[in-house]
């Protein structure tokens, strides 16, 4: 059998580590050949790929990004892109695909599959939103990384006596903004399941400036106040149709500024938290993941993804993964409140 793969959407700490699971298991155990797509959906698309054997993964654990590259290509978004991709697949004679990325990826992925492309799909994102998985590889690292910048910025806002506000990636979910927020301490946490008004931050802040102690916000790039402040939507799409985001935390930091007369600055981390060597925890899931991921495509499991369900790895239907979001529990959110202000 010829089994290709492909990385996409987000860049995301662990990719590496899957692809060489996938090789690593799947050519002595299984006696495959494996075949990889380059920069997503674009691969298969326009007939780009690269030979995968066991020499080519080795060193990948700890490497960041992808060797196969990435991008946000949507084949349902352009002309015969889906014929254009079953006929390469033949061409190159490729029996299967495995298909690790977010919800847009795995859900090009359920569609193919529902059209009778043979795909196991990974599930990959920083921001923790897929459902049918416990947890997805990349969110442990991008937490880490969050957790450690707030970490420095408490003395430097001490030292100023500023109000210092971190933007977080999480565009759906604040999964990230949660986990970090809490570990790093922070004053406020603002997630995109919830509105926030804004005269409840300015509260916030001006109250812990009466103990003496200077506030750390951290804030869900896609987190919005209660008024709708439509201004932190630029209007472009990318091809799955998502708005690109306006910076949610200068607005923050200006508004802060103009309402309470403290000095506010704000920190983005943005691909700071995709970049860089991944976290054991994440290699280690991402590991088992690739693993799994080949059982998969050896039982003819297609149409099913990996997902972490407590200490197991499990197949889930694609479909199921894919049609929801995972969002923040209430309760959870309520969980962190308690350190608010």
């Amino acid at each position: 059998m010829r089994v290709g793969i492909l990385t996409g959407g987000g860049d995301c700490p662990g990719l590496n580590a899957v692809i060489r699971a996938i090789v690593r298991r799947g050519i002595p155990e299984y006696g495959y050949e494996f075949v990889g797509f380059l920069d997503g959906w674009r691969g298969p698309l326009e007939g780009l790929t690269k030979p995968l054997d066991i020499s080519a993964v080795r060193g990948l654990l700890p490497r960041g990004g992808t060797i196969l590259g990435s991008s946000r290509t949507n084949p349902f978004a352009i002309d015969d892109g889906v014929e254009r991709i079953r006929r390469n697949l033949a061409d190159l004679g490729v029996d299967a695909l495995v298909a690790i990325g977010g919800e847009d990826t795995l859900g090009v992925a359920s569609k193919l599959q529902e059209l009778g492309v043979n795909v196991v799909g990974v599930p990959k994102t920083i921001d923790n939103d897929l459902s049918g998985t416990d947890y997805t590889f990349g969110f442990d690292t991008a937490v880490t990384i969050a957790t450690e910048a707030i970490d420095r910025l408490h003395t430097t806002a001490e030292s100023h006596h500023r109000t210092l506000i971190v933007e977080v990636m999480g565009r759906h979910a604040g999964w990230i903004a949660l986990h970090s927020g809490m570990a790093g301490g922070a004053n406020a946490i603002l997630i995109p399941e919830v509105r926030f008004e804004i005269e409840q931050v300015c509260d916030w802040v001006e109250s812990r400036f009466r103990l003496e102690y200077a506030p750390i916000i951290v804030v869900s790039e896609g987190a919005m106040p209660k008024d709708g402040e439509e201004s932190l939507l630029t209007g472009a799409k990318d091809a799955f149709g998502h708005a690109r985001l306006g910076g949610v935390g200068d607005w923050l930091g200006r508004e802060i500024e103009a309402r309470t007369g403290k000095e506010a600055r704000t920190t983005v981390l943005g691909h700071v938290q995709r970049g860089g060597t991944p976290s054991a925890r994440d290699r280690w899931l991402a590991t088992r993941f690739g693993l799994h991921a080949i059982d998969a495509v050896a039982a003819g499991q297609w149409g099913q993804m990996t997902a972490l369900r407590g200490t197991d790895i499990v197949t889930v239907p694609l479909q199921e993964a894919t049609r929801e979001l995972k969002l923040v529990d209430p309760a959870l959110y309520a969980e962190a409140a308690v350190f608010f202000g």
